[in-house]
């Protein structure tokens, strides 16, 4: 029988093949939920409860992981934790509230979603607190200058998507619902610094790591928001005739 060290592995393996479909899929298909809203992907479920299910298994199963660990806790270890922790206990806890407008998501989308926060918490989760090698992240580590400049970007990526995410939600009136140009911060050189910002987060967490599995989350995060991006910037430009041209779609200055 194969051990769970092998079957992580294919796990990871093939999950990174899906990525690649998923991305090349989304540059045709957009994902069916807020400005790319359309039938026939399910019952319709209210954004607020819908973005706390289907992101909740991050932090949950996360901090399932981390008390079941099967090695000694570190600091390092122990400050990875409460980096994911910021991070997903506000995606999850936090920020579904702040939301201001009334969209719906399809039922499909969660499962999908829910389905690979629950992989992908255990392709981090396992490798941080079972399948390492002891000697990857002890104390040392924190001072490891891929420690240091990850958590620098982490903490940069962080900010970016925060900010931009702030600004959208300014622009949401409940008397004149609808889609607005959003301006200001990144919003000077891209339409979706959101998006930017999340995958800036997740490769600080690839160079803190120093692993496949941040790797992974890195590989998919880009998989699913660039050719998002580049359908919300497309959007933008085909509903406001005085949208900037200068701006690009996720990436300052060059895409």
């Amino acid at each position: 029988m194969m051990t769970e060290y092998q079957i992580y592995f294919i796990i990871v393996y093939t999950f990174f093949g899906l990525a690649i479909l998923t991305f090349v899929s989304l540059l045709f298909i957009p994902a069916p939920y807020g400005r790319h809203a359309r039938t026939g992907w399910g019952p319709l479920i209210p954004n607020k409860p819908a973005w706390v299910i289907m992101e909740a298994p991050a932090s949950l199963l996360f901090l399932l992981y981390f008390l079941t660990a099967d090695r000694t806790l570190t600091l390092t270890l122990i400050v990875f934790f409460a980096i994911w922790q910021i991070h997903y206990v506000h995606r999850s806890f936090i920020f579904p509230f702040m939301l201001k407008s009334d969209e719906t998501v399809p039922l499909s989308i969660m499962a999908f979603s829910m389905i690979f926060n629950a992989v992908n918490t255990y392709i981090q989760g396992r490798w941080l607190y079972r399948f390492s090698p002891d000697s990857s992240y002890t104390d040392a580590w924190l001072a490891d200058p891929r420690f240091i400049i990850g958590a620098m970007i982490f903490a940069a990526g962080f900010i970016i998507n925060k900010h931009a995410d702030s600004i959208l939600r300014s622009l949401w009136n409940r008397g004149r619902p609808g889609y607005k140009i959003p301006y200001g911060g990144m919003y000077r050189f891209i339409s979706c610094p959101n998006y930017f910002g999340e995958i800036v987060t997740w490769a600080g967490w690839a160079v803190m790591t120093w692993s496949a599995a941040g790797l992974f989350f890195l590989v998919w995060t880009a998989a699913n928001l660039v050719p998002r991006a580049r359908k919300h910037h497309t959007w933008y430009r085909e509903t406001f005739p005085l949208y900037p041209k200068e701006r690009k779609a996720i990436i300052p200055f060059l895409f």
